[in-house]
């Protein structure tokens, strides 16, 4: 079973997007920012992050940024989960280092099927 880390500090987003993840038969890890994401880095596994940019303390950016330069975990990819929707956003999620994007509010059928492209 893949491991996926949701990092999202939206409590209704985060609930859907685990519940999607479950039901798909995913193990899910739940981290609210960026410090909670890099400690559950620390201490295990993961075949994907989905990622929101917008997160309080430490922006998805930065985490993000973070991840890339830690050599056990740089490779693992990581899809912007973000309601940042204006034109130009998903270029530059993806050139800072994102290998896929997902706007929300996701189609849930789209979601899985992006979710299930990347494992």
């Amino acid at each position: 079973m893949k491991n996926i880390l949701v990092v999202e500090d939206s409590p209704v987003n985060m609930e859907l997007t685990v519940c999607l993840l479950e039901y798909d038969g995913y193990n899910v890890s739940k981290a609210m920012d960026g410090e909670q994401a890099l400690l559950l880095l620390k201490k295990k596994d993961f075949s994907l992050i989905l990622l929101d940019i917008q997160l309080p303390g430490m922006d998805g950016l930065e985490l993000l940024r973070l991840i890339r330069n830690m050599e056990r975990i740089k490779d693992i990819p990581v899809i912007a989960l973000t309601a940042n929707t204006m034109a130009g956003d998903k270029e530059r999620f993806l050139a800072a280092g994102c290998n896929g994007y997902i706007a929300k509010p996701f189609d849930t059928h789209e979601f899985s099927e992006i979710v299930a492209s990347f494992l």
